[in-house]
């Protein structure tokens, strides 16, 4: 039978630019540190941990968690591309969730290297990618330079094509975000921009200007979880925000054989993932009050909004036009300043959406703070691929409680 799971305690760095804070094990230990401290917990009562990054050594969680203690558990190394922190956040909801531990660390983290993102850490070897870039091939030409935003740039052309979407919207969405950004103090980009100063910002790749991209970050994350039993026997029910689901979904074999750039952009895998969560939890998207969702491009937010069933198939441009995205509007998407503002290390990103959805829940959210917050709503995406959705509820109510 499955057991509910709650976050108890949540901690998270300064996310920073590339070089400039450090190393990983210093971030990766004051992010655990702040999670332990959050919960009013000691590392000896953590069962099992789960650390993820996407760029390092083997065993680098090791290296962080043993300077805070060697107490022999078992520790977990996570690569999942982009959605690496929250694909160790389900497998340790999923660990709690069976009865087999009732108390879970995870741990995202990430050492980046400065400027776009590369092709991969190996040129000796067959890239994870290598297909999709060759069924991109097929539909465009593929240009010299980084591959991330060609992705994410061919898939706003296509929904642009598609349902008429202008680079106006991708640049409100990137001013949304820069603008939530200003009021989070860990965030990397505290700067507010206009409309006009990110369209005429240096372009990238089809609609898509650097404004309308994520920046490399430095930084780690981290979460507590516990089961039911656990929250009662530490006393955390104040703290104790529910997960009351998590799926991942991968990509399915019409990525091949269809011609859609926001399939090769994991449009698909997002689709399928939260359809799956709505169907098993009941809850549907209306009833979502606070996003925190994969913006690594402006476009990648546009196309998520529809996939996620925030408004309907080609409806995002008039989602985004009605500020049905922000404060005052139906559902406040990405209050922490997504990757665009706060940053983007990729093992940490999906720890640090977990951290701020925890502290809207509990109204500790400050300037940030989204009005009457009950559901919270996460996406993180890695391509290769991976999609992770979960959702969140305010409150502890144990089994023998009503609802």
């Amino acid at each position: 039978m499955e057991r509910k799971v709650f976050v108890v305690g949540v901690g998270m760095t300064d996310f920073v630019k590339p070089g400039t804070g450090g190393d990983y094990p210093e971030y990766g230990k004051k992010a655990v540190e702040e999670a332990l401290a959050d919960a009013g917990v000691k590392y000896d009562v953590i069962q099992q941990a789960i650390c993820g990054y996407a760029s390092g050594d083997s065993t680098s969680g090791q290296r962080v968690l043993y300077q805070i203690g060697m107490t022999g558990i078992p520790i977990y190394n996570v690569n999942n591309n982009c959605s690496t922190g929250s694909s160790a956040l389900f497998i340790a909801k999923q660990l709690v969730e069976a009865g087999l531990i009732d108390v879970a660390l995870v741990l995202g983290f990430e050492k980046m290297s400065p400027g776009a993102l590369g092709g991969g850490n190996f040129k000796d070897r067959a890239s994870p990618l290598g297909k999709h870039v060759e069924k991109m091939a097929e539909m465009t030409e593929v240009v010299k330079g980084p591959l991330t935003p060609q992705y994410f740039g061919n898939a706003g052309l296509e929904h642009m094509k598609r349902y008429g979407t202008t680079k106006v919207h991708f640049a409100k969405i990137a001013a949304k975000n820069h603008r939530h950004g200003a009021k989070n103090r860990r965030a990397q980009s505290k700067r507010e921009y206009t409309v006009d100063e990110i369209l005429n910002s240096r372009k990238i790749y089809g609609p898509l200007t650097k404004l309308m991209c994520c920046p490399t970050s430095d930084g780690a994350a981290a979460a507590v979880l516990m089961s039911e039993s656990a929250v009662i026997r530490y006393g955390l029910q104040g703290k104790a925000v529910e997960i009351i689901g998590m799926e991942m979904a991968t990509d399915t074999p019409d990525l091949f054989t269809d011609n859609s750039f926001m399939k090769i952009a994991g449009a698909q895998m997002t689709a399928i993932a939260s359809k799956r969560l709505y169907d098993k939890t009941g809850v549907s998207a209306m009833d979502v009050n606070v996003v925190e969702l994969h913006d690594c491009f402006a476009t990648n937010e546009l196309i998520t909004y529809e996939g996620l069933q925030l408004c309907g198939e080609g409806q995002a441009g008039k989602f985004v036009d009605d500020g049905d995205n922000t404060y005052g509007g139906r559902v406040v998407v990405n209050p922490s300043g997504g990757l665009i503002a706060k940053g983007h290390p990729l093992g940490a990103t999906g720890l640090a959406q977990c951290a701020e959805l925890v502290w809207q829940l509990r109204g500790e959210a400050g300037i940030r703070q989204v009005k009457n917050a009950k559901i919270a709503l996460q996406h993180n995406l890695g391509l290769g691929g991976a999609v992770v959705v979960a959702l969140y509820k305010k409150g502890f109510t144990d089994a023998k409680s009503k609802l």
